[in-house]
């Protein structure tokens, strides 16, 4: 069996003994592609059922995918999975990310590593090709995710990548980050179960590129990408004299993704929501303040290793407690006058990532740190949260009808499922909140893109709860092949968006260059097939660690009784969405209908060829998806119909 595109190892380390242990590759990537598929089966097969985040037998599992190391495809990414406590209840989870260190893995001849056990002392491991260590780190311990970078880059040599936790990951904040070079950076908790394992960071090193199976192919592919994506696809928000666009390590392409020249040895890379999130309450407190002032604030999350995207909910619940008056400086030893000041998010970080006074109980999340405050702060969630993780409002469901079925079916906000509905709403949307609609994309095209991308012209109606269904297993499937290739969700999805809406000239699938890369002939058909087996993969490891079926698929409750109100989806503040025909209708003033939303899940279970009533999958789909194993497993726990 070939190895094209693919490094042909799997390296597992028990930090517990010392033991580490490979295996070929070639067991896992015929059947889960690579990334989230491979990281996934691993987890099912080395994690046990009922283990908890904390234990040592829990899984922190990196991997790569086939197009990883391949330029031009902005698809240098990876994935990490295991089971984290961000979650309530904690459960398995996932994040992806960019630049160098999962290329670098390969490499040095390793599609995915699985970390299991916990060291006696703070480590961390060095991958330099065939050789693996476990090296002492107790002279990092408390270090910032730079500085142990740059420690470590001194000990081993510039070439290493790594791969690092901060003082959070280390007192395993559930929202701890994971930090490698390039500012590539990792949520969904994974830096608590690095810190669990006394593992402060993995370096890597080795320059054994990965071969195509069809050279040609995949050079005349790249050549009409580079000739029909670029920048000019994406929003840029850099800050003009204080950063600048920059793609990631490998992309080939680029995008608005910004460094910041916060130090001269050590700039760092940002995006979106992590570069701005603190931007408001910077402006609110000091509008004079020097221009990029809040970078500061981004700066020391990937420095503690923070999540941006709970850290926003964070503040938002010290602001409101504030106001409301039932949360004051004395209580928490916080400047919470000075929100917006670089003192209070210097404060703030600090005794969060180091659990000092009241940042114990922020953090232990957001809805634990609202429970033990008291009934006011839990009143303050619907405001701030989206999520059962606690991330911060977006995406709306009450909006985007089909992304409630989205965040009922996974463990933490799938930013990239939400993408592929927000990205086609706003190119019909537009972005200037004085135009009507329809502008950039009519109403007519959008409803004809959503047929072909969505599976339903009913999709695009959000007047209904009709083709709702069809939308989310589709796109989900879509999304969980691209996130085992890996490709850059917001390049491809933007990709897809542009080939139905415009005469473009890039006609580059992802199952082509799947194709070109691996000499395994799939069509986008075929690849979503492969999509639809990871997910049910993904199905079965919550299933087995006590999701709970259709009991466990459920969003926020105040989705259900809290009418939209205008201006809460910043990027649609007006709630305009496509209804019928040509109508143009706002959602402003709508709730999720509890007993529409049950049935959007009655008929997604039935489009999955689960069980309806209990949201379980059946015999007959998982032996339909070459799934034997799982669902022997599955039936031996009474979790299979």
């Amino acid at each position: 069996m070939s190895n094209y595109g693919y490094a042909g190892q799997i390296l597992k380390i028990d930090l517990s003994n010392n033991k580490i242990v490979k295996q070929p590759s070639t067991d896992y990537t015929e059947k889960y592609i690579g990334g989230h598929g491979i990281a996934s089966r691993l987890y099912w097969e080395m994690a046990p059922a009922d283990v908890k985040a904390a234990d040592p037998e829990n899984c922190f599992i990196c991997a790569s995918g086939p197009v990883t190391g391949f330029f031009g495809f902005a698809g240098f990414r990876w994935k990490i999975c295991g089971k984290t406590t961000l979650n309530e209840p904690e459960s398995f989870s996932y994040c992806n990310l960019g630049d160098r260190w999962g290329a670098v893995l390969k490499y040095a001849g390793y599609d995915a590593l699985a970390v299991q056990g916990k060291a006696e002392k703070l480590s961390y491991i060095y991958i330099h090709d065939d050789c693996v260590e476990i090296k002492d780190a107790t002279h990092m311990k408390g270090m910032s995710t730079f500085d142990t970078m740059d420690a470590l880059k001194t000990e081993l040599g510039k070439g290493v990548s790594v791969l690092a936790i901060g003082p959070a990951g280390e007192n395993q904040v559930p929202y701890s980050i994971v930090l490698a070079e390039g500012g590539a950076s990792g949520s969904g908790g994974m830096g608590a179960v690095m810190g669990s394992k006394n593992l402060k960071a993995i370096a890597v090193a080795g320059d054994n590129k990965p071969q195509a199976a069809n050279p040609d192919k995949v050079r005349e592919l790249v050549k009409i990408i580079r000739e029909n994506r670029g920048f000019s696809d994406m929003m840029p928000l850099a800050i003009p004299g204080l950063t600048h666009l920059h793609g990631c390590f490998g992309c080939g392409i680029g995008c608005y993704r910004e460094i910041y020249p916060a130090e001269k040895k050590n700039a760092y890379k940002a995006l979106c929501q992590a570069s701005h999130f603190y931007e408001w309450w910077a402006m609110q407190y000091n509008p004079n303040m020097e221009k990029g002032f809040f970078l500061l604030a981004t700066r020391l999350c990937d420095a503690y290793g923070l999540d941006t995207i709970v850290m926003q909910s964070v503040i938002e619940l010290l602001e409101g407690g504030y106001f409301m008056e039932f949360l004051d400086e004395k209580k928490t030893g916080l400047p919470l006058t000075k929100i917006g000041s670089a003192k209070f998010i210097q404060d703030l970080t600090r005794q969060i990532s180091l659990k000092e006074g009241f940042g114990e109980i922020l953090a232990r999340g957001v809805m634990a740190a609202a429970a033990a405050v008291g009934p006011e702060a839990q009143n303050l969630l619907p405001k701030i949260i989206a999520t059962r993780a606690g991330e911060k409002k977006d995406y709306d469901p009450r909006l985007f009808m089909t992304t409630a079925l989205f965040f009922a079916t996974e463990p933490r906000r799938p930013i990239q499922q939400l993408h592929e509905i927000i990205l086609l709403v706003m190119r019909w949307r537009g972005m200037n909140p004085n135009e009507k609609p329809g502008k950039l994309l009519s109403t007519e095209n959008f409803r004809r893109v959503a047929a072909k991308l969505w599976g339903s012209e009913m999709a695009a109606d959000f007047s209904t709860y009709d083709g709702k269904s069809i939308a989310a297993k589709t796109i989900q499937d879509r999304v969980l092949a691209k996130e085992s290739l890996i490709l850059c969700d917001l390049h491809w999805t933007e990709a897809q968006i542009n080939r139905e809406t415009e005469n473009t000239g890039d006609t580059v699938t992802e199952a082509q260059v799947y194709s070109a890369i691996t000499g395994k002939e799939v069509d986008d058909a075929g690849l979503a097939r492969l999509g639809e087996r990871v997910f049910n993969l993904q199905r079965a490891i919550l299933l087995r660690q006590g999701w709970g079926g259709r009991q466990g698929d459920k969003i926020l409750d105040y989705y259900f009784t809290e009418p939209l109100k205008k201006g809460e989806v910043f990027l649609h503040p007006d709630g305009l969405m496509p209804g019928k025909g040509d109508e143009i209708i706002t959602r402003v003033g709508t709730v999720i209908e509890k007993d529409k939303f049950e049935q959007m899940k009655t008929e997604y279970y039935q489009l999955r060829g689960w069980d309806a009533a209990t949201g379980l999958p059946t015999r007959g789909k998982l032996l339909e998806l070459s799934l034997e194993d799982i669902a022997e497993d599955l039936a031996g726990l009474g979790l299979l119909k």
